[in-house]
């Protein structure tokens, strides 16, 4: 390495040690103010509270299960949220018509007990579980799971309130667009009978159980996403399905209260008459409030955490498996990034390597590639990492024009999430490295709905941090939500017509050998083109206090809550 390089290399890790030292300080303070606050309010609480079970310091029933989200919803209607915010409470709300076995990618049968493939697997028919009902009181049958397929897939669907904003964003990034649109992979829903549904595809897709079975597609209620019209799904409209738990309060900015379901179709579940769902946006301030008996369970906290939760004999700490991807957009509609060297620049000008060490330990890894190692299979073996190399940035800033870089407006989440637990100083830590190139940066950031609205409004942010957690076992669950037909909006609308085609082969085949090789071009074109930077792929920190029994996190980034139960 030539003196400059080593001279970029200590000052990268002196910019490191002072946002660590800055990170430690506050977190530190203000989680020890915290924790005192809540642990004088749940003495109070207990104090005034003796002889009583309705409430606690936190104004939840104490005998009700309380988890600590790391951010509110953007709503609760099924099939048109992208944000694990929404999914983790849909998923106590609906049953989808496949499950996954707890713990795993692996599907289990849900509201559908069988599904099949035609010969040639353009068809799917799904057989449907008999005697569920919604949690108002209405039958359950094939006729409700085609009403459900047919909001989300029929622009013209009068049921769909697209005249209200809906938009549907998740269907056509899985499914590559709606009814009559070419792109379209479904082309007919019907219903055989009362208790079958079945599909038509324009080409096979060996995943596409899979894919129904991703959190985003819960069955609803039909009666009442007609009765609420357009508002369903918000805090006024509620939501109704077949789930675990039904909805009984959305207070906005601070929690979600869920009720037993009597009548839920799996014997003995769910364990908890009562789970509230509360929103703190702050790791540190989860920490504490479970620390201090505010909260039963949690997700997402910052990996230098570990080392507090370990100390606590009260609380014990565990970690999902790596089935994500936090990554940097590099939107090329805004006229610097529209050349691929100043995306690549970019690429060399982070030191990825060195935030991952400072920001996740040993809970999160570094790959040149968007999928995680997890599904390696599906990996270019080739494929090697952009070498930090402020040397080489300038380099290509200056052959793309830009010899004295350019300004560059960078959005970081206002929420942490299993791939960024600490969004602001992660975006400080890529600002400095990018401003050593000449990158001039704004950070900006905005609420979290509006955050993931936004991006997608012409001509999008410039640059923002984003992630994804993979909805099954699958590189399909990854690739095309990010870059088939319909899912680069945020990017332009960028396209690849070579890569369309693969992206459409590998959903077509099912042999893993022909697929693998299809997926690794794949793998390489997207490192070619640095278009969603791939920076980490890391374990989530989840903790819950030892009272808590029956908690199984899942790979795919949440999961049902019905088998977890307090013990007294």
């Amino acid at each position: 390495m030539s003196l400059e390089g080593w001279g970029a290399m200590e000052q990268r890790h002196t910019v490191k040690r002072i946002f660590a030292q800055k990170r430690n300080t506050w977190r530190t303070g203000f989680l020890a103010a915290l924790f005192a606050i809540a642990f004088t309010l749940s003495n109070c609480s207990n104090a005034s509270n003796q002889n009583s079970s309705t409430t606690t310091g936190t104004g939840s029933p104490s005998s009700a299960l309380v988890y600590g989200s790391v951010g509110q919803p953007v709503n609760l209607e099924s099939g048109n949220i992208t944000d694990g915010n929404s999914v983790v409470v849909q998923n106590q709300i609906y049953d989808r018509l496949i499950g996954f076995k707890p713990g795993s990618t692996d599907l289990e049968p849900s509201l559908a007990t069988s599904w099949t493939a035609s010969a040639d697997g353009k068809t799917w028919r799904f057989k449907l579980r008999s005697g569920v009902k919604f949690h108002d009181g209405t039958e359950f049958d094939a006729d409700a799971v085609k009403f459900n397929f047919d909001r989300w897939w029929d622009k013209s669907d009068p049921f769909g309130y697209r005249n209200a904003g809906k938009t549907y964003e998740i269907w056509n990034q899985t499914f590559g667009g709606s009814k009559d649109e070419s792109a379209s992979l479904v082309q007919s829903i019907s219903v055989p009978d009362k208790s079958t549904i079945q599909f038509g595809l324009k080409q096979p897709f060996a995943a596409f159980p899979s894919a129904i079975a991703s959190g985003f597609f819960g069955i609803a209620s039909p009666t009442a996403i007609k009765k609420a019209a357009a508002s369903y799904g918000t805090p006024a409209g509620g939501a109704v399905g077949t789930g675990a738990f039904v909805f009984k309060e959305w207070r906005s900015g601070d929690r979600i209260v869920l009720e037993k379901n009597p009548n839920y179709w799996k014997p003995n579940l769910p364990k908890s008459n009562q789970l509230v769902m509360r929103f703190i946006t702050d790791p540190a301030a989860r920490l504490a409030q479970l620390r201090a008996g505010q909260l039963d369970f949690t997700v997402d906290l910052a990996p230098d955490q570990k080392a507090e939760i370990d100390r606590d004999p009260n609380i014990t700490a565990t970690s999902r498996p790596s089935f994500n991807v936090g990554y940097l957009a590099l939107n090329p509609s805004y006229k610097p990034l529209s050349d691929v060297r100043v995306r690549q620049a970019i690429a060399h000008a982070i030191n990825q390597q060195a935030i991952v060490e400072a920001f996740w330990g040993d809970l999160a890894e570094n790959s040149p590639s968007f999928i995680p190692s997890t599904l390696s299979w599906a990996q270019a073996p080739d494929l090697k990492p952009y070498e930090f190399s402020p040397q080489k940035a300038k380099e290509l800033l200056t052959q793309a024009g830009f010899p004295n870089g350019f300004d560059l407006e960078l959005w970081y989440m206002p929420v942490s999430r299993p791939y960024f637990p600490t969004p602001k100083p992660i975006a400080e830590a890529f600002s400095a490295d990018l401003s050593a190139v000449g990158i001039r940066v704004s950070l900006k950031t905005k609420d979290w709905a509006a955050y993931i609205a936004d991006r997608l409004k012409p001509p999008g942010f410039q640059s923002f941090m984003l992630g994804w957690t993979g909805d099954y076992g699958d590189p399909d669950t990854f690739y095309y939500p990010h870059f088939g037909a319909g899912s680069t909006k945020d990017l332009g609308n960028w396209k690849n017509d070579r890569l369309q085609q693969l992206l459409d082969q590998g959903r077509a085949l099912a042999d893993r050998t022909g697929r693998s090789k299809i997926y690794a071009e794949v793998d390489r074109i997207l490192h070619q083109e640095v278009l969603r930077l791939p920076i980490v792929h890391s374990k989530p920190l989840l903790v819950q206090r030892k009272t808590i029994e029956g908690w199984v996190p899942s790979p795919l980034g949440t999961e049902p809550f019905e088998a977890i139960e307090k013990r007294s």
